[in-house]
């Protein structure tokens, strides 16, 4: 512990208080302009420019706007250079030719247009669209262009962005903790039931535009999330003109996406809609190992070995259209519509041992789970600007709503140790069905304050019914008539709600600026719980959970010269328990481990502190962040002790606190014109105060994480992507996770035409990626290990087509010679 803190205070020392500076001699020339959105007049914050060496290309200064859309690139050496401005979903902008003299060269006001995307004859050198953009409170990955993701799920691209780590599960971790929100378009997704890993696994890769990490939410923000915020944005093609893309992949192991998006816009209306279909089939398998201390039985060892399929079929549709009813005010009308089919069966083999390791009993179970749904959303938002300059009025409506049945089959034969069977097959039959229903009434309204200040405030309303019964029957072994198991059926209905304001206050002065915001939240969790007796009568268990809470934020922003910017923010945050965490219906899925809900979980008390430091030198951007995290009444999933039948089972249960520090790195160097590359690492101690009402002692560990994305541009339209990842064992509040790595590679060729291209990706080359963990309880140790999916390869073609432009095309002036990456600006 002594050694990591050391480290730490080494690193923050390194980074905070001596700034790195390099470059060739410099003069005090500088750069300067103002970045607008050509539509709306808006200014554009945080929009990314660079300076290129005209002959090498290679990068000389960086900078990005402020919060006010201006730009400020200082100490150039005198020369031509080649000028880039770029933001995700606008054109990248370009001047081939930029003077620098020891005279301050002002560009005035840049209008960027939104992204149209396809046609690109008429320029001569285009710029790839930034990676990676830095906003006061939120960092925005662009992940269209990760080629190692082609043709697999959204599962599959997280697992590429920084900070973010997917298990085989799906389950998403933000810098190694799992309390993390995940919003599509900004709000909650109700495929399948609202339960991230399904809906990871039915949305494509080739979907998604960008994804939104915000660690340290503002007040602005719902106050969800133990360690923020994950927001996948969906492609809208906001494209001028009539536009289409179609896609298809087809991959090894009967994995095959299709995806296809038209669109119109005109000056006073944007017609778009997407439709994309997932076939995917994985093939796992692992093993479950649990040694008993002090059995209850004879059983001393019981050896289990899974082997599976699980196969993923769904079809997502988006559509929607946005209407100008005048110059400041725009009507939208958005809708989407899910349906999916989700089918797995596993085989288990399972051998309980005596001491001596000799058989007690042997038995081969057959778990087949058919499972299908289907969900819509509908959304309508109105957008009201004013005369005064960013004074905005925004209000959205939404509904979605949706339905899961799953039918599952537990086949289970008895054998002797020579293979013969010895007794009648135990066949168990358990029918679910989920009810989902959500609604979201939200309005902002942003007041600029003198030059650089201004106020945000709103309110928001969410509320979410959800009803679910299982259905449980054993088969007569006899007779094959299927009997009710009442021990196994229950009904669990719930009414969650949440209601809030927040004021956010926001200002700057010279080179400091700061965000003050606060946000109270009044939420409520009704429970209904149906259980049978014997007889099959039913009796019925409220519960409740109601709390009010404010939840304050602040952010204090100093900049410095060199392009760096230092940060220091902290806000308290919530994490609601959910889904399967509150249904007590018991998963027997697992004949040796049961996992079950707690419906009289609290929510999770966070607070949350974080430091960060920015810096953009000629070929290199850095952002570091340190932070700590306290959680109290954290949630974690804690397991009996074994019965005298050897059966654990898994609860979640609120325990007492959790400390969490870390020092996270995100970079990208551009090493040269043909090769850059992106890497990130995360280091972080966690601490779980014991708790012996679960026999769970203090425990705390030091854990890290790593992947680097390097991007290779060569001759004739071919570019290759190289990713690898690593995660280091950690702890659990009872035992610790294994250690994981593993590679993925890519390769894209572009065809003459600038319409079509043809890719080809691995997913895990080395087949290396396996999830595996060792649980220490107080009478059992589990060594636990699985593999789902392994070397997956796929063949992905694309085709874009359409009009980008109405009317004649602007010719360029004498004062600003600047063009786009489609079209002369």
């Amino acid at each position: 512990m002594k050694n990591y803190q050391r480290l730490f205070l080494l690193i923050i020392t390194v980074f905070y208080l001596f700034p790195l500076e390099g470059g060739a001699q410099t003069t005090s020339a500088r750069i300067t302009a103002k970045v607008m959105d050509a539509q709306s007049g808006e200014t554009i914050p945080f929009a990314t420019a660079v300076v290129l060496n005209r002959k090498t290309k290679a990068v000389v200064k960086g900078a990005q706007t402020d919060a006010d859309g201006n730009l400020n690139i200082a100490a150039l050496a005198k020369g031509v250079y080649t000028f880039k401005l770029s933001y995700i979903g606008y054109q990248t902008m370009v001047r081939d030719s930029l003077q620098v003299s020891d005279q301050p060269v002002n560009l005035g006001t840049i209008r960027m247009k939104p992204s149209k995307g396809t046609v690109l004859n008429e320029v001569q050198v285009t710029a790839q669209k930034s990676t990676m953009q830095l906003g006061i409170d939120k960092k925005v990955f662009s992940v269209d262009q990760s080629l190692v993701s082609e043709g697999g799920s959204a599962s599959d691209l997280l697992q590429n962005v920084p900070s973010i780590q997917t298990d085989i599960d799906g389950n998403v971790s933000l810098r190694g903790s799992t309390g993390v929100r995940v919003l599509i378009d900004g709000k909650p997704s109700l495929i399948a039931g609202g339960s991230v890993a399904q809906i990871l696994q039915s949305i494509p890769a080739s979907s998604i535009e960008s994804v939104e990490v915000i660690t340290n939410p503002s007040a602005k923000y719902d106050a969800e999330g133990q360690s923020g915020i994950i927001n996948i944005v969906l492609k809208k093609n906001k494209k001028l003109g009539l536009n289409g893309s179609a896609a298809l992949t087809a991959g090894n192991r009967d994995n095959y996406n299709a995806n296809t998006s038209l669109s119109f816009q005109n000056s006073k209306v944007n017609l778009y809609g997407n439709y994309s279909y997932r076939y995917g089939n994985r093939t796992g398998g692992g093993y479950s190992n649990i040694f008993y201390k002090q059995p209850l039985s004879s059983t001393v060892y019981a050896n289990q070995l899974t082997t599976g399929d699980m196969l993923e079929k769904g079809h997502n549709v988006k559509a929607g259209i946005d209407y100008n009813l005048s110059e400041k005010s725009i009507l939208s009308f958005s809708g989407g519509f899910n349906i999916r089919d989700n089918d797995r069966t596993e085989l288990l083999k399972i051998d309980q041992l005596d001491a001596a390791k000799n058989p007690v009993n042997l038995s081969n179970r057959n778990n087949t789970n058919l499972g299908s749904g289907g969900s819509y959303d509908l959304s309508l938002d109105f957008n009201q600007k004013f005369k005064k300059p960013k004074e905005e009025l925004t209000f959205n409506f939404s509904f979605s709503e949706g339905d899961n049945d799953n039918l599952q089959l537990y086949n289970t034969e008895f054998y002797e140790s020579d293979g013969t069977g010895n007794t009648l097959p135990n066949i168990q039959r358990n029918d679910g069905y989920g009810f989902n229903r959500n609604y979201n009434i939200q309005t902002d309204y942003t007041l600029p304050v003198g030059k650089a200040g201004k106020v945000e405030a709103g309110y928001r309303s969410q509320i979410r019914t959800s009803e679910s019964s299982n259905l449980s029957e054993l088969q007569d072994a006899l007779t094959g008539v299927y009997v009710p198991n009442f021990a196994l059926t229950n009904q669990f209905n719930n009414k969650d709600q949440v209601h809030a304001l927040y004021l956010n206050y926001q200002n700057q002065v010279n080179n400091f600026g700061y965000q003050i915001g606060l946000r109270a939240e009044d939420a409520r969790l009704d429970t209904r719980l149906g259980v049978y007796d014997n007889s099959g009568a039913i009796s019925h268990v409220p519960g409740k959970v109601a709390y009010t809470r404010l939840y304050p934020s602040v952010f204090l922003t100093q900049k410095f010269k060199g392009d760096q910017q230092v940060q220091l923010s902290y806000s308290r945050r919530v994490n609601r328990p959910r889904g399967w965490d509150t249904n007590p219906f018991l998963d027997v899925s697992d004949p040796l481990n049961y996992r079950r809900g707690n419906p009289n979980l609290r929510p999770e008390d966070v607070h949350a502190f974080e430091l960060s430091y920015s810096k953009f030198w000629q070929k290199v951007t850095l952002i570091s962040s340190a932070y700590l995290r306290q959680t109290d009444d954290v949630i974690q999933r804690v397991r009996t002790e074994p019965d005298e039948n050897g059966i654990t089972i898994t609860t979640p249960q609120n325990l007492t606190r959790n400390y969490s520090s870390g020092l996270e790195l995100i970079g990208r160097v551009d090493v040269a014109k043909a090769w850059n590359f992106t890497g990130n690492i995360n280091l972080y101690q966690n601490k779980i105060v014991g708790v012996p009402e679960f026999g769970i002692v203090e425990n705390s560990g030091f854990s890290w994480n790593a992947n680097l994305t390097n991007n290779f541009t060569l001759p004739y339209g071919i570019t290759l992507q190289l990713r690898g990842d690593y995660r280091a064992p950690e702890v659990m509040a009872q035992g610790k996770r294994n250690a994981m790595y593993g590679v993925d590679a890519g390769a894209k060729y572009d065809f003459k035409d600038k319409k079509s291209s043809l890719s080809l990706n691995v997913r895990d080359v080395f087949n290396t990626r396996a999830w595996s963990m060792t649980t220490d309880a107080n009478n059992t140790v589990i060594d636990f290990r699985r593999r789902m999916q392994g070397t997956m390869a796929s063949l992905t073609y694309s085709y874009r087509f359409g009009k980008t432009s109405f009317g004649s095309k602007k010719k360029k002036t004498d004062q600003q010679e600047m063009r786009s990456d489609e079209e002369p600006f």
